[in-house]
């Protein structure tokens, strides 16, 4: 059970009527009750009335006391006159199984009394919230006395051991006006062990779509900080807002202190935060920009959906340095970008436009911060229209990207350069509409692709680099068409269906220009594997694009088996026909330098996947050179899991490329493994080998603890000379509570050791 189910249950009184007289046991209203015996009320709901002065279970009533058990509808306690009644379809089973049925049952005398003074209320979930006794004032408070939450309901293990976690507090208040939950003395028990207490605690309406927002204390520690102990609170909330204070200690840097204001509409909400300190050791920072006296931020963002299918936002963040976030394990949440936004999604339409300027965030001066450009404006619009059945369909797209940039971005690797961006404002503009439709033709699917992009793009020409284009304005038309071919054939025997699908393609884009956006700023990246194999333009942006005739060749195999085992092969081989390869030309981006398409022959690329049942899965992918056979690159995974055990076998491997200033081969392999040790306990490791330096890369190793509503780990890993991170040994640590309903909060974070472990 949550705490949305725990507000439920505190939230109001019993809810319910019953009482119907019918035939029970002569003894049943004389038999002596045991106050110690278990006894529990079992309800989809409780409720309090104040203004009938009711409390009310209802929903699949069950009452089990001293070996009765009465069920019925409802269960209905009028506070004014003392009366309890079960009402609806009573059933009453005494201890020796004797079974009485009624529509009202009166509940007096000792058995009411027992009922209100050892109350057990048990959610649909599992969780329950016990307690001595029960009072409700007059208009607002549910109150329950020596109270005790706990999501995983008796919280006893298979083999009889203590679970889970639990929460008592001597009383616990619940605001009917604001669904707000006061507990006195709170303390927190994990695997029945209390292990915090606090004189009080205030937590704010805990329905399901508040639950991300409760404050959640955090423990952490870094050598330049010390050890870090933050505690959040909320000190007001109510249905439209909260402010939350985020106090924090910090033993080497003094106190920080944190405040939020968050603010809910029906259709949308924003939240302010802001957050500093005085530094007492600004030494202990390397970075120039963080060896200030004071360091702080300001964090704003909201979010509104004004009208069906569009929502509208903005994000903003000030701070005083670009490490303000790591150096302090803040959340940095939306700060890598200052944005405006207004997004229409609908089952047609997709339109998307920003205003965007991103920030570097980590141990980078304003000199770095500079060299990323500010997106004025970035729009994107997809619509498809769906045409009469048998004609096909038409898709629009449209793209709009305009930056400015103060500084050039630019770098060198082993004596490569790459320049990623220029200084200077751009704007590139691209249209493209295309139809296509699908024909089954004697067994073949026969897909045919006609579309027409328009560019126009323009460039003032304000860097400095020898490399960079100069100023200059840019319109082009690219016609395109395609034909995709496809002959499925499939068969079945011994359990097992076989797909067999030949694939050939054949593009033709007749670009005037293979740089439509003059320079270069969303067409960066470029990995030719199965994925897209069958693409017809594989730059992942709008600013380049493929020329001259391409012919695509591959194909297929899937194999099925009823408990759902598969093998699937998908590969093939892309050509160069004729006109220009866009892959083939030098670029300050060295975009698909090395990555097989330059060559007029790809390499030729395969995916293999599979799965045996559910506890096996395993892939790897091939990247050939067809004129020397040499592997160019290659990936292996395997994975196994069942009852707690797993494993997995990683291995990678890609040739060096001295064109991309990629000097080394990378090859490395790796297992991974997870052992159940005990009941709710597993041990893991792993480790990983460099094979180019004959040297280790990475190993590690942890315990855990994982009972479904507690969750505790600790591990360990060190890095090798040369990992992207060299000789670093690092201890990750993990506390997180859990409940049913989708309530989880606490830490995970690695914290680095100091050097005198190394």
């Amino acid at each position: 059970m949550s705490w949305a189910c725990l507000l439920a249950l505190l939230s109001a009184g019993m809810t319910g009527v019953a009482v119907a007289q019918g035939l029970l046991p002569d003894d049943f209203f004389s038999a002596p009750i045991d106050p110690s015996a278990p006894t529990a009320v079992e309800a989809e709901e409780l409720v309090f009335d104040s203004v009938r002065n009711e409390i009310t279970a209802r929903g699949d009533v069950v009452l089990r006391i001293s070996g009765y058990t009465l069920s019925g509808d409802r269960l209905v306690y009028r506070r004014a006159n003392g009366e309890m009644e079960l009402i609806g379809n009573v059933v009453v089973v005494d201890p020796a199984g004797n079974k009485s049925q009624s529509e009202r049952l009166n509940l007096t005398g000792g058995l009411k009394r027992v009922v209100l003074d050892s109350m057990t209320l048990t959610g649909r979930d599992g969780s329950r919230v016990t307690a001595d006794d029960a009072e409700f004032d007059q208009v607002l408070n549910s109150i329950l006395i020596n109270a005790r939450y706990a999501p995983c309901g008796d919280c006893v293990g298979p083999s009889g051991q203590t679970i889970g976690w639990s929460i008592s507090a001597a009383r616990i208040v619940q605001n009917a006006e604001d669904n707000s939950i006061t507990l006195e003395q709170p303390s927190l028990a994990l695997l029945g062990v209390p292990v915090a207490w606090l004189p009080y605690l205030w937590l704010p309406d805990l329905g399901n779509t508040a639950l991300d927002s409760i404050p959640k204390p955090s423990l952490g520690f870094s050598e330049k900080t010390g050890v870090k102990v933050e505690v959040p609170f909320t000190v007001y909330a109510t249905r439209n807002t909260s402010v939350i204070l985020s106090p924090t200690l910090l033993s080497r840097q003094g106190f920080l202190l944190g405040a939020e204001w968050i603010q809910r509409f029906d259709h949308g909400s924003f939240s302010i935060k802001a957050s500093g300190l005085y530094q007492f050791d600004k030494s202990a920072f390397t970075f120039a920009d963080a060896n200030t006296d004071w360091r702080g931020a300001i964090q704003a963002a909201g979010e509104f959906r004004p009208v069906e299918d569009w929502t509208v936002g903005a994000a903003y963040s000030l701070f005083t340095d670009s490490a303000y976030f790591a150096d302090y394990m803040l959340d940095p949440r939306r700060s890598g970008v200052n944005e405006v936004y207004a997004t229409h999604l609908s089952d047609d339409t997709y339109i998307d436009a920003r205003i965007q300027q991103f920030n570097m965030l980590g141990e980078n001066p304003d000199s770095v911060r500079d060299q990323q450009g500010i997106a004025l404006p970035n729009i994107r619009v997809e619509r498809s229209f769906s045409l009469p059945p048998g004609a096909g369909q038409i898709d629009v797209e449209a793209r709009l990207l305009g930056t400015t940039r103060k500084l050039d971005y630019a770098t060198n690797v082993n004596g490569i350069p790459y320049e990623y961006g220029y200084a200077g404002n751009r704007v590139h503009a691209m249209a493209q509409a295309s139809w296509q439709n699908q024909w089954i033709a004697g067994g073949a699917v026969v897909t045919p692709f006609v579309g027409l992009r328009l560019d126009a793009a323009a460039y003032d020409g304000g860097s400095a680099l020898a490399g960079a284009p100069a100023a200059q304005t840019l319109l082009g038309a690219t016609p395109i068409a395609a034909l995709d071919i496809r002959y499925p054939l499939a068969a079945y025997g011994n359990g097992v269906t076989h797909l067999v699908e030949p694939i050939g393609q054949i593009v033709y884009r007749g670009a005037s220009s293979i740089a439509p956006g003059v320079t270069n700023e969303t067409s960066q990246s470029l990995v030719f594997d199965d994925t897209n194999l069958f693409s017809y333009n594989r730059f992942s942006g709008i600013d380049r694009q493929e020329t001259g005739l391409r012919l695509n060749l591959g194909g297929r195999y899937l194999a099925s088996l009823m408990d759902g085992s598969f093998v699937e092969l998908v590969g093939g081989q892309s050509f160069q026909l004729a006109g220009v390869n866009a892959f083939d030309l030098a670029n300050p981006q060295q975009v698909g330098v090395g990555s097989g398409l330059e060559n007029a022959a790809s390499y030729a690329v395969v995916g293999a996947y599979g799965a045996l049942a559910s506890s096996l899965k395993a892939g790897g992918k091939l990247q050939l050179d067809t004129t020397s056979f040499d592997i160019a690159r290659a990936g292996l995974g395997v994975n196994y899991g069942q009852d707690g055990w797993s494993g997995a076998l990683n291995y990678r491997y890609a040739a060096a490329t001295p064109s991309t200033g990629n000097i080394k081969d990378m090859h490395e392999v790796g297992v991974e493994a997870t052992v159940p040790v005990a009941e709710y306990w597993s041990a893991s490791a792993n480790a990983y080998w460099d094979l180019t330096a004959n040297s280790f890369l990475q190993a590690g190793g942890g315990v855990t603890y994982n009972d479904g509503y507690l969750v505790i780990s600790g591990n360990v890993t060190r890095t090798g000379p040369t990992h992207s991170s060299p000789n670093d040994l690092r201890a990750t640590a993990t506390f997180r509570l859990l409940a049913p309903a989708g309530f989880d909060v606490g830490y995970s974070g690695a914290v680095p050791i100091g050097n005198f472990l190394r």
